[in-house]
């Protein structure tokens, strides 16, 4: 065979071989590092990672992994022109990222109906450097105890729009841009009349809100990016999980990351297809950050910073804060190298769990290095290219570099923390990076200060019972109450929050536990004390509000199904409903009452057998009413309609028509009622729905953040008197 025609079938042969699937081919959202490939050592290195050699693998991965996403990019067909437009850009330098959730203490202050957008961001940038975007939850846990939607939920935040403007520029003013959420999961609650993408664009539009996170999206689809467009006012896009399919990265700016945990750092699928795209990663439940900062900072992405999970606190350790405010203060430095479209992840370095990428740019090169040992690495580190005029440095501790030269390699000595982090940057002569010479001095005055010298433990968050004061002691029983003799009673009762397992912090701390948590379980000696048969009706509230001129000063909301100023006819004798806490307290204190402690609604409920319904152990569709399963809320059934109901004391109506208000909760970040008793209103189509406590040993766990978002359609109140 002639010699060009041997040359033409090899370079056929390698055309076709390109074509085909590679070796490493990524496994979910990333790709294993060199040595790990699918027909490679993928069984060793889950077993036994430090027989893995990276560097002999090295150059054929590389290789494998541009050849898949020259391939990849191929068949999505994909056009990058939503990471050139210049209005979405900043989610490319959107680091740090907390989900915080709008009922954070710390975000808005209901005394003096305010929000606090500098005491919050205060504090991060304390604790650890501050924060590049904030995604504001308003919606979950709390959705469907009445049938407002995720966008009612939205508008119900205190001021409405008007004051949501002014807190998103509040938030713009310190360089922090805003997101909100949006869910397809909400189809049990009230229709919106129009298609989901439409309702969220108009409505972030309306808010001048700059990015959408999709709540269980894995990507968020097209519609969305042209709805958000049609608007005028263009959305970034962050669905909770990476796309499904790879063309969503094309009109997903960002992303969330849950990459799990392992020695060798894995490699960020999406951004080796899009350097420009932006993963936050984000493993809420984790108490110690150390592999999610190392993940992050390896390639050079964004992590989520979130802390008050679902009302349950998870405060980033002092290490790990360090360790943040690090990072971020780098890669907000660096931020335009770690989009290089030649970054080279795992580049070889000299020692064993150690592991760099690289970001070159023209005349100037950034590593990040981590290292996942747990014990300090010294001397030698890496190897780079040496040209005379070069200068190196070791920006992590701040400090100009000597390297030491052999041949055309110049060899660079650092220090790197067990479990600790690193950067250097080379500069080639008459290259530049505006701003290296104060990021040096405040680099290498904190790393004065070791991460290892900072705490990595852990602590819940403490909480108190708010004081709920007596009333003044009844002789008898006053008109409409019911008397509770004292006695003992056998306290037992478990929160049904949806997550948080059973986590230290779940939950609330009674003034006889020492920490929050799930279960609950107390024997009481109970005092005498009168409660209301029933919950206060419209006609009973009526008459407070003619008698004390009451007007709540948030009235957003208040009695939201009343008509010029009085229930509808023939409501009078329902539960009144669509009133706070406050309200509530209000009314009490008029009446010359107080609302009960948990312990007391429970007692009177249940009295001392430990039943798990006020009217026995089986559940009786007869002493409650009617579910309501639609999306339209009907109104509550009248108070007395149920007499089966009744409790050993002879209360009524407890369980299924309203869930009550009892105790308050209250820690530095969170503040939650419990409520009791369940209501009748069940939205379909989703486990993530506010859920029911209709058992005596159960109860619902509700954030509490301002009255216009605290009150509910289905959530009322009953009362309490002292005895002698």
């Amino acid at each position: 065979m002639k010699t060009s025609s041997r040359l033409y079938i090899l370079l056929l042969s390698i055309t076709v071989a390109l074509a085909q699937d590679t070796r490493h081919e990524p496994q979910g959202n990333v790709f294993p590092g060199p040595g790990q490939g699918a027909g490679g050592l993928g069984w060793v290195s889950e077993m036994e990672p430090w027989s893995v050699d990276p560097k002999a693998d090295f150059p054929f991965w590389l290789h494998d992994l541009k050849v898949w996403r020259n391939e990849r990019l191929t068949r999505m067909g994909y056009d990058d022109a939503q990471y050139r437009r210049p209005e979405l850009q900043w989610a490319q330098r959107d680091f740090i990222q907390p989900q915080m959730m709008a009922e954070e203490r710390y975000f808005y202050d209901p005394v003096k109906g305010e929000y606090t957008v500098d005491r919050y961001l205060d504090d991060l940038d304390a604790r650890y450097g501050g924060i590049d975007g904030v995604l504001i939850w308003p919606v979950y846990p709390n959705i469907g105890i009445d049938n407002r939607n995720l966008w009612d939920l939205h508008r119900d935040l205190p001021g409405g729009i008007p004051a949501l403007r002014k807190m998103v520029a509040d938030f713009h003013r310190r360089g922090v841009r805003v997101l909100f959420p949006t869910m397809p999961w909400d189809n049990g609650t009230r229709d919106v009349g129009m298609p989901y993408w439409t309702a969220t664009a108009k409505l972030m539009a309306e808010i001048e809100a700059d990015g959408v996170n999709g709540d269980t999206f894995a990507g968020l689809p097209r519609a969305y990016r042209t709805a958000s467009d049609e608007t005028g006012h263009p959305l970034v896009f962050e669905p909770e999980g990476p796309p499904a399919a790879d063309e969503g990265l094309i009109w997903n700016n960002q992303s969330w990351a849950n990459w799990g945990h392992g020695f060798i750092p894995p490699v960020s699928k999406l951004k080796w297809l899009e350097p420009r795209h932006m993963s936050n990663i984000s493993d809420r439940w984790a108490r110690d950050k150390t592999d999610d900062l190392q993940f992050a900072f390896f390639n050079g992405v964004g992590y989520e910073s979130w802390e008050n999970i679902w009302g349950i606190w998870n405060q980033i350790t002092p290490r790990d804060s360090e360790a943040l405010r690090r990072v971020s203060k780098i890669e907000r430095q660096f931020a335009n190298f770690l989009v290089s479209p030649d970054w080279e992840p795992h580049t070889p370095v000299v020692n064993y769990g150690v592991y760099a990428s690289k970001f070159p740019l023209a005349g100037k090169t950034l590593w990040t290095l981590v290292n996942r040992n747990e014990y300090d690495v010294t001397g030698d580190q890496i190897a780079v290219p040496y040209r005379a005029g070069r200068k190196y440095f070791d920006v992590w501790h701040g400090v100009e570099l000597e390297p030491v030269i052999q041949g055309g390699s110049a060899t660079l000595r650092f220090d790197l923390e067990g479990l600790g982090f690193g950067a250097i940057l080379v500069l080639d002569p008459g290259a530049g990076v505006q701003g290296l010479d104060s990021v040096l001095r405040q680099m290498h005055e904190w790393a004065k200060t070791p991460l290892k010298s900072l705490s990595r433990e852990w602590h819940f968050l403490p909480q108190q019972m708010v004081e709920i004061p007596p009333t003044k002691p009844a002789a008898s029983a006053p008109a409409g109450m019911v008397k509770i003799p004292a006695g003992e009673f056998n306290f037992e009762v478990s929160g049904i929050e949806i997550e948080g397992s059973n986590w230290e912090g779940v939950d609330f701390e009674y003034p006889w536990e020492n920490s929050p948590r799930r279960g609950h379980h107390r024997r009481l000696a109970m005092k005498p004390f009168y409660i209301d048969k029933y919950p206060v009706t419209n006609a009973a509230f009526k008459k407070f509000l003619d008698a004390a001129s009451y007007h709540p000063k948030d009235d957003h909301n208040f009695l939201r199904d009343w008509k010029n100023g009085a229930p509808p006819p023939g409501w009078e004798n329902k539960p009144v409903t669509w009133v706070s806490l406050e309200d509530a307290r209000a009314y009490a204190a008029w009446a010359g009452k107080r609302l009960p402690h948990e312990s007391e609604w429970q007692y009177a409920a249940q009295g001392t057998d430990g039943r798990l319904y006020p009217w026995g152990n089986d559940w009786n569709d007869q002493a409650v009413p009617a579910p309501d399963k639609g999306r339209d809320l009907v109104p509550p059934a009248d108070v007395d309609a149920h007499p089966k109901g009744a409790s050993p004391f002879g209360v009524m109506d407890l369980t299924g028509n309203v869930w009550q208000w009892t105790d308050e909760f209250v820690d530095p970040h969170t503040r939650a009622a419990a409520l009791r008793g369940g209501s009748y209103y069940q939205p379909q189509g989703s486990i993530w729905y506010f859920p029911q406590a209709y058992k005596l040993n159960e109860h619902g766990k509700y954030l509490l953040m301002a009255p216009s978002k605290d009150r509910a359609g289905t959530l009322g109140f009953r009362c309490v008197v002292d005895t002698e």
